[in-house]
């Protein structure tokens, strides 16, 4: 019997002029895969991030400049998660999160997003390399998912009319991760100010109803291509252009000389502190768990 092809570890752009709208559909696997690996999480925090990779790129895959960063992190109080960051540049996603294991040993076996992040807030920075700009959207983790707080940053930082839908599967040890990202074009000529944008045209509330038909199984499953998705939503539209996807890896930019030209920083006394007994400095990677050790006494520049 002849097997259905793979499609995994992508993001696929496409745009439908007729409705004014654009979207992305990614699916990670071994990628994502990777990351997980490399930490152990339990499996609620696991999904966490799980659905975060997916997150970073699904919306920083739409970034058009490959040295351009998407970073996502939160920020909480009291919640089982203190920190989780997740970033995106180039088709490379990495993350990793901080939690309380004797919280999450208290909360229900599948908690609440208010049960892992309390009062929590998710930040979304946009970082572009080639221009040195910098924009920064804050809302609040009120949802259900962090897919709807993404979904309400486009909404009320970016005044965009979207929609973002998430689905994740594990068969094992693997996972498998699919996402859809819709957005309702802004009016007006490009490069200005997105100041008419109507959050109920009616061509956007027919996009966004067909979206919602998206099932998470789908979007998780590897034997349907990410064009068979755009096409099972929007195959009666006059006018659907699929534009040039891009591949998607695990990536990490820790590296022993980047680590030297950290310690660079320091004087030979303070890397002296920092040594332990055998005199090597024990430098980890929070996103991949790589640990670096260093000899103190080395000259980190040479």
């Amino acid at each position: 019997m002849q097997q259905s092809p793979i499609d995994i570890d992508r993001a696929l752009g496409f745009a439908i002029p007729s409705r004014s709208a654009r979207g992305r559909v990614v699916r990670l696997g071994p990628a994502l895969d990777a990351v997980l690996a490399s930490h152990a999480y339990p499996p609620a925090i696991e999904a966490l991030l799980a659905e975060a990779l997916t997150l970073a790129a699904l919306i920083g895959s739409t970034l058009k400049d490959p040295t351009a960063q998407l970073t996502m992190q939160t920020r909480t109080e009291n919640g089982v998660v203190q920190l989780l960051v997740c970033d995106y540049r180039g088709g490379e996603v990495r993350g990793y999160i901080d939690f309380d294991a004797e919280k999450l040993a208290a909360a229900p076996e599948q908690p609440t997003l208010f049960a892992l992040f309390g009062q929590g807030y998710l930040a979304i920075t946009f970082d572009l390399a080639a221009t040195g700009e910098r924009y920064q959207g804050i809302v609040p983790l009120d949802g259900e998912t962090l897919a709807e707080a993404a979904q309400s940053y486009f909404v009320q930082s970016e005044q965009i009319p979207s929609l973002v839908r998430v689905g994740i599967a594990r068969d094992g040890e693997h996972t498998v991760a699919g996402g859809l990202f819709l957005q309702h074009l802004p009016e007006g000529e490009v490069g200005r100010e997105r100041l008419h944008t109507r959050l109920d045209h009616p061509e956007w509330e027919h996009v966004e109803a067909l979206g919602q038909t998206m099932g998470v199984d789908e979007l998780a499953d590897p034997a349907l291509s990410l064009e068979t998705l755009v096409w099972r939503l929007f195959n009666e539209e006059p006018d659907v252009r699929v534009l040039a996807s891009t591949p998607l890896s695990r990536g990490c930019r820790c590296t022993g000389d980047y680590i030297a030209s950290v310690l660079a920083k320091f004087s030979l006394e303070e890397r002296r502190e920092m040594a332990d007994e055998r005199g090597f400095i024990q430098v980890d990677c929070a996103f991949c768990a790589t640990k670096f050790p260093v000899p103190a006494e080395a000259d980190p520049v040479a």
